[in-house]
């Protein structure tokens, strides 16, 4: 398992990838096990990351055998809180 920094670069990178990849639309998802290896993330990191961001709210994730995200799509707070994050570098 990762340190907190990973865990935490790890979630920061599944929420842009999520938020680009939707382009503020929380309708479309993005195929887990692609995200994952686009990102180069293990897979029990993989899984811990949607878990916790799932439990925030931010996401919503179809799970597949094993633990493995399947299919992980933006909530409208998922959106907004990269909108806020957003907003708060520009």
């Amino acid at each position: 398992m990762a340190i907190l920094r990973d865990r935490k670069t790890y979630r920061e990178r599944i929420m842009q990838a999520l938020y680009q990849a939707a382009e503020g639309n929380r309708l479309l998802g993005v195929d887990g096990a692609k995200l994952r290896n686009d990102l180069g993330i293990p897979e029990q990191d993989m899984a811990a990351a949607c878990m916790y961001l799932a439990g925030e709210g931010w996401v919503v994730v179809d799970w597949a055998r094993g633990n493995t995200p399947a299919m992980i799509t933006l909530t409208h707070q998922g959106i907004r809180q990269m909108e806020t994050e957003e907003e708060g570098r520009g």
